[in-house]
């Protein structure tokens, strides 16, 4: 696959990191992407030596950032497929949060986890059905099949994501556009980490194999899918929970 190129957004740290890493190691030429930390960026640019293949820079939080970002990377070569890992945690009260909190919340989660997602699949998509077919993977989450407090619009804009990738995998497919999504629950990144100390104690009880995932585990399932070997499995969304969740 030393010809294949993949876009990564979010993949300046965390689970983004993690499949950038994983992908340049399985022969894919990465275009990474970021917000704000170019400092990050530039070290995993670095990290991946020649098996970069650009790297922008996009606020997916503003409407056509992702349709400027797929087009960027279209202007310096050709993709075969996307990984639109980048997302925001904003936790908020349903009922109490002040209406111009709730409001800013609720348009920041669903730019970023959803619309954005989607536009950058729209964008793909279409430059992949005139090229021969790739692949589009979505990070959605467990709480996009669950219900958590505190969490309602960032389930809902899962919940979204996940549909859209199993929808999006019928409507493609004669299009040899395939559709994929892994749903991690608790993972070991500095964001899940970041005021939860006194949390840690029960969210492990809550996790059979006694651990959180870490980065790797999420992108050793998107090597996976991103392989020949997942070729008949498009509109699948892969559990990443420790045992933690089934539905």
């Amino acid at each position: 696959m030393d010809s294949r190129r993949v876009l990564v957004t979010g993949s300046s740290r965390g689970i983004g990191r993690a499949i950038a890493v994983r992908l340049a190691a399985d022969g894919w030429r990465v275009a990474l992407h970021y917000v704000e930390d170019r400092a990050k960026a530039e070290n995993v640019v670095e990290s991946l030596g020649d098996r970069v293949a650009g790297c922008y820079r996009a606020n997916l939080a503003e409407p056509a950032a992702g349709d400027r970002l797929v087009a960027e990377a279209l202007s310096e070569g050709p993709l075969h497929a996307v990984v639109n890992n980048a997302g925001v945690y904003l936790q908020t009260n349903f009922i109490e949060a002040g209406d111009g909190e709730f409001e800013a919340t609720l348009r920041k989660t669903l730019a970023v986890n959803f619309e954005s997602p989607l536009r950058i699949a729209r964008a793909a998509a279409k430059h992949f059905a005139a090229t021969g077919g790739g692949s589009i993977l979505n990070v959605a989450s467990r709480v996009g099949f669950r219900g958590e407090p505190g969490a309602s619009l960032y389930a809902a804009s899962k919940a979204a994501l996940i549909n859209l990738t199993r929808s999006l995998a019928v409507e493609l497919a004669p299009r040899n556009v395939l559709l994929f999504g892994i749903a991690p629950g608790w993972v070991d990144t500095s964001m899940a980490r970041a005021g939860m100390n006194d949390r840690l104690p029960n969210i492990l009880r809550d996790i059979p194999i006694g651990r959180m995932a870490s980065p790797e585990d999420c992108a050793a399932v998107v090597s996976f899918l991103l392989s020949p070997d997942a070729a008949y499995l498009s509109g699948v969304v892969i559990d990443i929970n420790g045992a933690s969740y089934f539905h």
